[in-house]
């Protein structure tokens, strides 16, 4: 269970990594994509993709997005929060200690012609950071309201993996920054503040 779990991780990782390339459009219903939307076009952007672990993270994403979708319930070691009206989902995935989360949410840009979609993926075991850094994901994707479609962004964020995670906000607009201490335990935070536009200090 333990190697099924590193596979399933480390497959979640390569996810984050390979998506941030490319133009990614977004399909929905009625004025303006909602979160679900985001993230199920985040998900579902496969052009180009050969790689078999890829394949199995993607449907497994998929899978829990279509889940919800259709009302049915997850499968097991799988849990889904989404509010769409802060615009925020959070997965999680927990096997034999190991926990394997995901964030996404997104934000109305200040020129109301764009908004911007993030992803952000934590991997723990038995409460502590594992690695710290290893497998940690930051990404930011620009979405386009005429086009429909997202591309990777500068958000001026300098993701740093080394003992430090990020939190996305499901109140509030702003970005967690938690820096840990060796032993993978807490050390303290500091906030990323939203500006419109990005992000700084």
């Amino acid at each position: 269970m333990k190697r099924l779990s590193m596979a399933i991780m480390l497959a979640f990782w390569a996810l984050g990594v390979w998506a941030q390339n490319g133009k990614i459009e977004v399909k929905f219903l009625g004025s303006y994509p909602d979160i679900i939307d985001f993230a199920w076009a985040y998900a579902t952007h496969t052009e180009g993709n050969e790689d078999t672990e890829l394949d199995e993270s993607t449907a497994a994403l998929q899978q829990a997005l279509e889940r919800y979708r259709t009302g049915r319930e997850q499968q097991e070691n799988f849990t889904i929060t989404v509010d769409k009206k802060a615009g925020y989902i959070l997965l999680e995935s927990k096997h034999d200690g190991f926990i394997s989360k995901w964030e996404m949410c997104y934000w109305n840009m200040a020129d109301k012609k764009h908004k911007l979609f993030a992803v952000c993926i934590e991997m723990s075991e038995n409460g502590k950071r594992m690695n710290p850094g290893q497998f940690d994901c930051l990404n930011f994707y620009r979405y386009d309201n005429a086009t429909r479609k997202m591309t990777t962004y500068d958000a001026g964020v300098e993701v740093d993996y080394f003992n430090i995670s990020y939190g996305l906000p499901r109140t509030g607009k702003d970005i967690t920054v938690t820096h840990w201490s060796e032993n993978g335990r807490e050390k303290w935070q500091t906030t990323l503040k939203w500006n419109g536009n990005g992000f700084g200090k």
